[in-house]
């Protein structure tokens, strides 16, 4: 490893991609604080609490959030070379293993970053909202690991999807509660949980848990999911010898996303790939105002959604459409702003994928590799299985979470879809 290759974890927080949106919260014409004016006290003490712990390390906030995460967390998490996948696509695929963090998914990085932030805020109580329930379970993990009280909304069409995440969070200590407007998703359980933030400032802190929502939310989440791509991209020199030619991640918000490409978007060779959920189409019923996909970078629009400007799914009056995925972690009708500016920058190509496509590549990994895949990952995996002829000859693919909770769901759809080299599942639907 060469000299230049072999950076310091503060040498890295000072990558100029790094440094996009920290001081005004703007990427391009995309970010800002579009907020109530009532959120607005609380959104800016914690601008001023991001400048001085996160990136200051006052009172050693950013040694504490590391060790915790190497301790509580089990930090760093391997770069794997997938033998099998690498022979059917005669290329290199090394996977990012962020399914053997804590809890099973990237999300802890960001939630026990902000539990410990809260702490230091003195604030006293926990909210946040969930989709696939990961970031709720991480939220509830890291807040029973640094004694909080916890509040987590869930959309109700989400809690009956996403059942031993549910259980896993009140198993932990937090209280989840039911939302029933709207489809009952994810866009749905952001919204009440920001009406909540806004009754209780004063004494609560809202973890979001995406890149999503007013600054500096974008940035922090970013910045406490940028530990993947520092470890992945030093993993891969130690590997390999060099950097990869391909980072693939799933996008819905675009956590994992933008923490799986942080630490690449300076390494013009490395060509970033953000895989959306494609739904069942890429068309769009207007006059239902339905999207049935989630794939804002690829098919959305400009507009202000949930405190920030970017790119969503809306129709021609600029009402916000219902989206849908296969994956309850990417069912949300918005993206990241800076992922909405990197893809117009060229940096990042945006690419979508259908549910069945998905599906394929929960089962591809699994068969393959012995990894079963969050939904949500499988839509990478389904992108690599159709497109790798057009990808270089080394590609990192970052495993976001683990699949034990979507197993319900997956047999379920396995059974109404004809899969290629799906198991059997006659045991689980009453075919035996």
């Amino acid at each position: 490893m060469s000299e230049t290759d072999t950076r310091t974890t503060e040498e890295m927080s000072r990558r100029p991609g790094r440094e996009r949106g920290r001081d005004d919260g703007k990427f391009g014409r995309y970010g800002g604080q579009y907020v109530p004016e009532a959120l607005m006290p609380a959104i800016e003490e914690l601008a001023d609490a991001y400048e001085r712990y996160v990136l200051n390390n006052e009172d050693g906030f950013m040694d504490e959030f590391r060790e915790r995460l190497a301790d509580f967390g089990g930090r760093p998490t391997p770069l794997q070379r997938a033998d099998r996948l690498s022979e059917r696509y005669d290329t290199e695929v090394y996977l990012k293993r962020e399914d053997l963090l804590h809890g099973g998914a990237h999300k802890l990085n960001n939630a026990l970053g902000q539990v410990l932030l809260a702490k230091y805020m003195g604030k006293e109580r926990i909210i946040a909202e969930t989709g696939a329930g990961q970031h709720g379970t991480a939220t509830a993990m890291a807040a029973a690991h640094l004694d909080m009280p916890c509040t987590i909304y869930m959309g109700e069409r989400d809690i009956n999807r996403q059942r031993p995440n549910v259980f896993r969070m009140k198993l932990n200590g937090s209280e989840v509660k039911p939302v029933t407007t709207g489809r009952g998703t994810l866009k749905e359980a952001i919204s009440e949980t920001m009406r909540d933030w806004a009754e209780t400032v004063e004494d609560t802190h809202y973890v979001i848990g995406s890149i999503v929502g007013p600054h500096p939310f974008p940035v922090m989440v970013r910045d406490f999911q940028a530990v993947i791509s520092e470890e992945a991209r030093e993993q891969a020199i130690e590997k390999t010898g060099g950097l990869p030619t391909d980072v693939v991640a799933c996008a819905g918000g675009g956590s994992n996303t933008m923490g799986t490409f942080a630490d690449f978007v300076d390494d013009e060779s490395v060509a970033l790939h953000a895989v959306e959920a494609g739904g069942s189409t890429l068309e769009v019923d207007e006059e239902e105002g339905v999207a049935p996909n989630s794939a804002s970078l690829y098919t959305g629009d400009e507009g202000v959604l949930h405190g920030a400007r970017t790119k969503l799914l809306q129709d021609s009056d600029g009402q916000i459409m219902e989206s849908h995925s296969i994956s309850s972690g990417l069912d949300y009708a918005g993206v990241g702003p800076e992922l909405a500016y990197l893809v117009d920058e060229g940096r990042v190509d945006p690419v979508a994928v259908d549910d069945d496509a998905a599906l394929e590549g929960f089962h591809r990994l699994s068969n393959t590799e012995g990894i079963i895949p969050a939904l949500e990952t499988a839509h990478a995996f389904g992108y690599l299985e159709e497109h790798h002829e057009e990808l270089g000859e080394r590609v990192v693919v970052n495993v976001s979470g683990r699949g034990d909770k979507d197993l319900d769901a997956a047999i379920e759809e396995t059974d109404q879809r004809d899969v290629a080299n799906a198991p059997d599942m006659s045991m689980f639907t009453g075919g035996m």
